[in-house]
Order: structure tokens, then sequence, then C-alpha cells
């Protein structure tokens, strides 16, 4: 543990000229490249240096598939349930069975890109991702379709830590703040531009094309990142980590499954409570193991920097802001405004807008105020938008919706690239895919824990709420009207004229208040959670850490 650390101390205190390793087998023999613009440039050969903004825009396209494919099947749920009838348990895990896999893999996949290449895991990651997606869209069996969802997540493990540790051995020092910026720019608005092109998509042809889109994505990105992206490994001299990889897939695994079934089966159930018991197990084990490893998968030394422990804290409740005003934003639009999916969709576009708008610029930003006061200020105003949102109410014009939005989208512009670079910055060079598995793990772990929390609450407090409404209906009408806010919508409608029109009004506005009601606590919640992250960056955050360069 002490030799770990040693090494880890003797990488920190490196030239900030020293680029991490281009073209392993060159670079191992002492190959640096030609002279190229930019401080550290040097290190890295000049036909690279000079394709860098192009290998940027193919790392981009790969992010927005990944994160795409997350978000945009939440507007697809309903043409799902009607074509393929799956059940509300198969519904769920055609959504999450993606997810859990994906984060399950990340720890792993990353250290398979450090020991045996970047560029290769990452094009063998697209052939999972486009096979998998193509059988996805034929697909007619919700059991089939569950599992094809999990191999797409192997994909995905494979390509996300690829996209964001291949741009640090192909950008220098001063330019590689900015390069960040922009990757997370686009990590934020793919979660909104999912949804629009599935609502696009499903307006025009058959359920499986939200799935289908991704192939020819695929393929275009396959050929960029071939003919554009250098090799980059960490050597053949290190050894990989079955055990802690067993442990780390299990344990995040384990915990993403209790969160998603939590809300559905109920916190106490016994499936729920093991799950977290083997999470809790396995996790510990995970940490336990990595610290006896001379060589460990990844560094729980690491934790003991500030930066990069409260920048992984941060990415987290981030995420878990953003993913669970999405939840409650997607039921706003359509089931309280009646939006239509594709409407719905476009609605969140000014997020993705503010982010691709505002992420470049926060390098300059913490230029110029700070790093730690940046990431303050950018979790601060995430927080006011979660809070602002949950005064929305039936009649609330759309304008003060883009404007919750923007406050959110600019606070996250703002927050996400000092954060990741805060990570990635603590993280040796030879363990770059590793870092960035572990701010991808934090992305997924916050989505699924906001998710989860909005959900929970907004479950709970609309069945209390809406089952004093129900004695007009039959028992089986009513359990359905508990269920959620669109099965209580459906319900009402088909039980109009027996209840009469009166009675129908009154139960869909009580169904609509109780949704709000519930909505609007989960964000203040979430909000008062954000709020405090950003107390604890204020705190523990090193205050002064030098901001990136590149603030041009």
């Amino acid at each position: 543990m002490k030799r770990n650390r040693s090494e880890l101390f003797s990488t920190r205190m490196r030239s900030e000229d020293e680029i991490r390793g281009v073209d392993g087998p060159d670079h191992a023999s002492g190959h640096v490249g030609v002279a190229s613009p930019g401080a550290g440039a040097s290190a890295i050969p000049a036909e690279v240096y000079q394709r860098r903004w192009l290998i940027l825009g193919a790392m981009c396209l790969c992010l927005l598939l990944v994160v795409a494919s997350v978000s945009s099947l939440n507007v697809a749920i309903p043409t799902l349930a009607r074509e393929l009838r799956p059940t509300d348990t198969q519904i769920l895990w055609i959504v999450d069975a993606y997810a859990v896999v994906f984060a399950g893999l990340l720890l792993f996949a990353g250290a398979l890109g450090d020991k045996f290449g970047r560029k290769g895991a990452l094009l063998i990651g697209l052939v999972i991702f486009a096979v998998a997606s193509l059988a996805c869209a034929w697909s007619t069996d919700p059991s089939l379709l569950i599992a094809l969802r999990g191999v797409m997540g192997i994909g995905a493990a494979l390509i996300m830590p690829a996209t964001l540790s291949m741009l640090t051995t192909v950008f220098p020092p001063m330019e590689r703040a900015k390069a960040i910026a922009i990757w997370a720019a686009f990590a934020g608005a793919g979660g909104a531009i999912g949804p629009v092109m599935s609502g696009l998509l499903l307006g025009r042809f058959w359920y499986g094309s939200v799935f289908f889109v991704a192939v020819p994505i695929a393929i275009v990105t396959f050929a960029a990142v071939a003919v554009l992206a250098p090799s980059s490994r960490e050597g053949a001299g290190t050894r990989l980590d079955p055990v802690g990889a067993v442990l780390s897939m299990v344990g995040f695994s384990s915990l993403l499954f209790a969160i998603i079934e939590g809300p559905e089966k109920g916190w106490g159930a016994g499936l729920v409570i093991g799950a977290f018991a083997v999470a809790v197990v396995a996790l510990v084990g995970f940490v336990i193991w990595e610290q006896r490893r001379h060589a460990p998968m990844l560094d729980m030394s690491l934790f003991s920097n500030p930066r990069f422990s409260v920048s992984s804290m941060g990415v987290t409740f981030t995420f878990m802001g953003m993913f669970a005003l999405f939840f409650v934003l997607s039921q706003y639009l359509q089931y309280v405004r009646g939006y239509s999916p594709l409407r719905s969709a476009v609605a969140g576009l000014p997020f993705a807008a503010v982010m691709i708008a505002i992420s470049p610029r926060a390098v300059a930003i913490a230029a110029k105020i700070g790093v730690r006061s940046t990431m303050v200020t950018g979790l601060g105003l995430v927080s006011l938008g979660l809070l602002l949102f949950s005064f929305l109410g039936t009649s609330t014009p759309y304008i003060a919706v883009a404007g919750c939005l923007m406050l959110m989208a600019a606070g996250m512009g703002m927050a996400m690239p000092s954060m990741t670079s805060g990570i990635m910055s603590a993280v040796p060079p030879h363990k770059a895919g590793v870092g960035s598995a572990v701010n991808d793990t934090s992305r997924e772990l916050g989505g699924a824990i906001g998710i989860a929390v909005v959900g929970s609450i907004v479950s709970a407090m609309y069945r209390d709420a809406i089952r004093p409404q129900l004695a007009a209906l039959p028992d089986a009408a009513a359990d359905q009207v508990l269920k959620s806010v669109g099965r209580a919508q459906a319900v009402v409608v088909e039980a109009r004229s027996a209840i009469g029109d009166q009675a129908a009004d009154g139960l869909l506005h009580a169904v609509r208040s109780a949704f709000l009601d519930g909505a609007h606590t989960g964000l203040r919640v979430l909000a008062a959670i954000v709020a405090l992250n950003a107390v604890l960056v204020a705190w523990k955050h090193p205050k002064h850490v030098e901001a990136p360069t590149g603030a041009h």
C-alpha cells in the first residue's frame, strides 16, 4: 500500500508537460512524436495532434450514442407496452437492464481498456452495441428484449470509459480541460436529445426504430474511431484483477438492482433487502481486497485526495438531480399538461442547448473565479432549478419550465467539467480508463438513486392522497388508479360513462393534484440534497487548486 501511494505521489509530481502515453509500444520504446504547438504537445505524434479535434468529435458521438440509449426509451414505454404487452416488471427491466449491466461493468471495462488498448475496447464495444441494438429492433418477446438490453449495456461499458481516457492521450494539458468540458457538455445534452430522437422516430416508424437508429450511428462512429483514434494502453506488464472485477460487478449491479426495485416492490421487500445486503458485502469486500493488492484495479488511496472524492460525490449528486428532474418532467408534461410524447421531448431541448453552450466556457469561468467557486456556484444553480420546478402547477406557462431547465443546465455546465477534471487529474496517467470509469459509475449511480428517491416519494404521496377519492370505482379499477398517473387517466376515461362527467373530471383533477404534490415534495428533497453537496464542496474542496489551462 505504501508503494502504491509513493508511486501515485511521484506520478502527480511529474511536469504538466508530460502527456499520457500514445501508441503503447512506441511509447515504451521512447518514441515521443514530432513537436507540435502547445504545452506538452511534443509528446504527442504530430499526426495525432493535428486531428485531435476530429477525435474529440468521434468521442462525443460515441458518448451521445450511449447516453441517449438510456434516456430515449422513456418516451417509447407506452408504445412498447401496446405492441409487446409486457408485464409491469418487464417494462421496468426493458428500461433498466441496460443501466444495471452498464454500471456493474464500468470499472472492469475501464481496466480492460487500460490493459489491452482503449481503442480496441471502444471498437469492440461499438460492435457489441450495434449488434444488440439491431436484435432489439426486431425482438417481439419482452424477456428477450430485456436480455438484449443487457448486452447493449456490455457494449456501453466498453465504450464509455474509453471516450474520456482517449482524450487524455491526444490533448496536451493546455487544451485538455477544454476538451473535457466539451465532452461533459455532450454527456449532459444526451439526456435531452435521446427522448427527442425517440419521439421523432415513433411518429413515423415502428417501435423497433428507437433501437435500430443506433446501428447506422455506431457504424459511422466505428469507421471514424478506426481511422482517427490512436492506440493507447497502459502496458503489457500490468496484471488484471479478476477478484476485484467480480466484486465490483456484483456490488454495483446489486446496489443498482435494489435501488430500481425498491420503489416498485417496497423498500422492505425481501428481494430488495437481500440485494442491498449483497451489495454491501461485495463492495466492502472490494474495498478490502483492493487495499491489500500490490497493483489494485482502483487505488483506494485516491479517495483520500479531497479533490478526487469531492468531485466524485459532486458528479453523483448532480446527475441525481438531473435524472430525477427528467423523470418528473416527462410525466408532468404528458399527464398534467397533456403534451404528446414528441412535444414533451422537444420541451427539454433548452436544457441540451444551454449545456452545450456553457460547458466549453466553464474552463474560462474556473480561471476567473476559481475551481471551487465554479463547482459551488454550479451546484447552487442546480439546487435552485430543482426548487423552482417544485412550484410548477397545472397552468404554469412553458416559458417558466424552459427557464428552470436552462437554470439547471447552466449549473451543470459550470460544475461538470471541473468535477470531471478533478477526477481525471488525480488518477495516474496509466489508469485513465479506470478514472473515467469512476466518473461514469458516479453518474449512473447518481441517476438511479435520484429516480428511486423522487419516484418513491411521488408514489407514496400519490397513493395516500388518491385512495380516499376512489369510492365510486370498482375495486379492480381502483387498483389500477393506485398504480400510476398514466393508468389512472386511462381508467377514468374508460369509466367516464359509468360514473358521469362531473365525477370523472373531479377524479382526474384529484389524480393530477396528487401527482403534483408528490413531485413537489420529491424535487424539494433533491434540491436540499444538492444544496448540502454544494456546502460540502465549499468545505472540503481544496481552496487553491490551480484552474485548468486553456481558458481561451
